[in-house]
């Protein structure tokens, strides 16, 4: 009698907590259960979308500048595996990466093993290198791409035990490996680096390196070393790069970054004293790095994402996409400057 008490409320209970709960807590939660169960995760990928690869780099169709990541159904994967004479069964070597608002599951399926020209003129697009697609992508797409491309490296790079040397197993979303021998389990990890956007008051200062894009400048960035705070780490990067001392710091957001491998991008703000302001560019980390006002920031967001080549040869500024957490912290120190008394 009382278990069948318990069971009433229980079925009340969890139709109510299903009425109450928002929107991201139930996707959060589905997701868990991808995760988690092998069971419900199969039953996703047989009703689910997927985002293609070919050795890391992602299926793109250009569309005027911008280059989209078409989801493929699964019946449309099912049947061009058929095409391929590949078993169905791949498609368990696919990755969770999201899920819709009405919990449609996102997966992503790595195809380095079958000829890419066949599979690029049968969906009539081509797997692109996401570091020359990223800055043309469209904004929904990029953090898709980014995560997958992050979790199926991390997969490709650790199949075997680092303690026994014995092949490692993925669970079905691909959120952890599993050695059998020893029962280790190993999850999907990041390296955390600091994104500083400094400013003297009236200026910030934008670096570059030798592998940006033509013309384009961000934020200094540089990995946490071991024992470090992002305190420490700010400050240290600060003075290595470009020679100043950081006087105040404070953080802003952050955000997932695929390059070089998969880093937690963690973003601040720091202050120099207006005095103190001469740069010492550290070549061996940068190419160049210098001060921009207001008006020149303000002019390259109102140019072409491309930079305009000059007289001299050199390149106009080009910021950071919107999607990148750079362009968020100078669009904080435009509104910042906006509001500060001149």
């Amino acid at each position: 009698m009382r278990a069948m008490i318990y069971q009433g409320v229980y079925r009340r209970t969890s139709s109510l907590w299903c009425r109450l709960h928002s929107t991201y807590v139930r996707k959060m939660r589905y997701l868990f259960e991808l995760k988690e169960d092998d069971g419900i995760c199969r039953k996703a990928q047989n009703s689910g979308t997927f985002y293609l690869f070919h050795n890391l780099s992602p299926f793109l169709k250009k569309v005027g500048s911008k280059y989209l990541a078409p989801q493929i159904s699964v019946a449309e994967m099912k049947s061009m595996l058929g095409k391929f004479k590949q078993n169905e069964q791949m498609i368990e070597d696919s990755v969770l990466i999201g899920c819709s608002d009405e919990c449609m599951a996102y997966f992503a399926l790595d195809l380095g093993s079958l000829e890419k020209s066949v599979i690029e003129s049968e969906l009539k697009g081509s797997f692109t290198e996401l570091r020359k697609a990223f800055f043309q992508l469209d904004g929904k797409d990029a953090p898709l791409l980014s995560s997958a491309q992050a979790l199926l490296r991390w997969h490709d790079t650790h199949q075997y035990c680092s303690k026994t040397g014995q092949p490692t197993q993925k669970n079905l979303a691909g959120s952890k490996r599993v050695c059998r021998t020893n029962g280790i389990i190993y999850y999907p990890q990041m390296s955390p680096v600091v994104i500083t956007l400094v400013s003297d008051g009236s200026r910030c200062l934008l670096a570059r390196q030798a592998s940006f894009p033509k013309g384009m400048y961000s934020a200094l960035a540089g990995f946490c070393d071991v024992g470090e705070t992002l305190e420490e780490t700010v400050r240290r990067e600060v003075a290595e790069e470009v020679g100043l001392e950081v006087e105040s710091l404070w953080y802003s957001a952050s955000q997932h970054w695929p390059f070089p491998n998969s880093s937690l991008m963690i973003a601040c703000h720091a202050m120099v004293q207006p005095q103190q302001t001469k740069i010492s560019v550290n070549k061996l980390e940068l190419e160049a790095a210098g001060w921009f006002s207001l008006e020149e920031i303000m002019e390259a967001f109102g140019r072409e994402p491309k930079p305009l080549k000059q007289e001299d040869g050199s390149f106009s500024l080009c910021l950071p996409p919107k999607w990148a957490i750079a362009h968020q912290l100078i669009q904080e120190w435009i509104k910042l400057q906006a509001s500060t008394p001149a």
